[in-house]
């Protein structure tokens, strides 16, 4: 009897050893087979870009094994290193505008001062199509950066929301202060730092290629307070969304500080925007008041000085005559300086808001 009671707890240790071996492997798997398969959860309500960032990410992230926060920034750098040759023909698209503007501003004015004939209108928009030709360039030129910038952030914002929100892996994927990649950060340093990076890109590559263009310092204002807007706008954003944020912010620094060094830009065939043409001033506005005013000054300061003048009584009659005749030919002579000076003004008032 004692051996077979020896015998029999032996095999319920033995059991007991197989059972806790299978219970080690069996939660195992289940840990693992999420850990594969939460990047399908994430991407399967996605649309097909944001799907395939995603697994870009994951590639990466298997491919290194750099924890998440890594992974993403390795990814915005390989994403916006691969449109650089998009951003280097918009550079060179930008930088013709810059050189075209000049002689297109001239036509404008040119058709401001015919005013609303059909002819001149027509003959104005015909050169216009040629210099565009011409310098191989569109009106739509400048917004070919939105086009190129806009997709790729909607897509990284979309997929790094989506995997922050859907994967469990995100909680211990960053590091230092920012270890759970799926909360908003409570100390605000990556709003800081987004804001901080963004605001340097833009006090330092701003008007790259856009050097005299009117609109420029316009579009410098908006973005500086657009900068400062950050740290409220995205103080609830996950941290996961700064890493690809403040990533892709340095490489816009760095990028536009590569290009103005020496010699960069004449190697890759960017135009070189002559300093007369970015520094050129602004031309003083017209006060058609004031205009109107000199002009009424002049037509009086003529009108003494005829009637100021001796006349013979032989001639009285021949001197009333000549007299209308000249207040006639004044008159109309005023009234014409006067549509010229209206024509100017709404011409430039029509520049100035372009």
């Amino acid at each position: 009897m004692s051996s077979i009671a020896g015998d029999g707890a032996k095999e319920v240790e033995l059991m007991t050893d197989v059972a806790e071996a299978f219970k080690d492997t069996a939660i195992e798997a289940v840990t693992q087979v999420p850990a594969a398969n939460e990047v399908a959860l994430a991407a399967a309500d996605c649309w097909l870009p944001v799907a395939t960032l995603q697994y870009v990410i994951d590639a990466v992230h298997s491919f290194t094994g750099f924890n998440w926060w890594a992974s993403i920034a390795v990814t915005t750098v390989l994403i916006r290193g691969s449109t650089l040759p998009l951003l280097i023909n918009q550079l060179k698209a930008t930088s013709k505008m810059t050189l075209m503007r000049p002689r297109l501003e001239e036509i404008k004015e040119r058709m401001a001062s015919q005013g609303s004939d059909s002819l001149s209108m027509t003959d104005g928009q015909n050169e216009m199509k040629k210099l565009f030709k011409e310098y191989g360039v569109t009106p739509f030129t400048p917004l070919k950066g939105l086009f190129i910038q806009g997709p790729i952030f909607v897509s990284f914002f979309l997929a790094i929301s989506t995997m922050a929100e859907k994967m469990p892996s995100f909680k211990n994927g960053g590091a230092y202060w920012f270890t759970d990649l799926s909360t908003p950060d409570s100390l605000y340093i990556f709003p800081a730092l987004t804001a901080l990076t963004f605001f340097i890109t833009v006090e330092c590559n701003m008007q790259e290629g856009m050097e005299g263009n009117p609109a420029a310092k316009t579009m410098k204002n908006v973005s500086r307070v657009l900068a400062a807007l950050t740290v409220p706008f995205t103080m609830s954003f996950p941290k996961a969304l700064f890493c690809y944020w403040i990533t892709s912010n340095l490489f816009s620094l760095t990028y536009g500080l590569v290009l103005k060094a020496p010699g960069v830009k004449k190697a890759l065939g960017v135009p070189e925007i002559p300093k007369e043409a970015a520094s050129t001033t602004p031309r003083p506005s017209i006060d058609l008041y004031t205009a109107l005013k000199q002009t009424l000054k002049q037509a009086k300061t003529a009108s003494q000085q005829s009637a100021s003048l001796p006349v013979e009584p032989t001639k009285a009659s021949n001197q009333r005559t000549s007299t209308s005749s000249s207040s006639s030919s004044s008159s109309s002579t005023i009234n014409q300086k006067l549509r010229n000076l209206e024509k100017q003004v709404k011409g430039r008032k029509k520049n100035k808001k372009r």
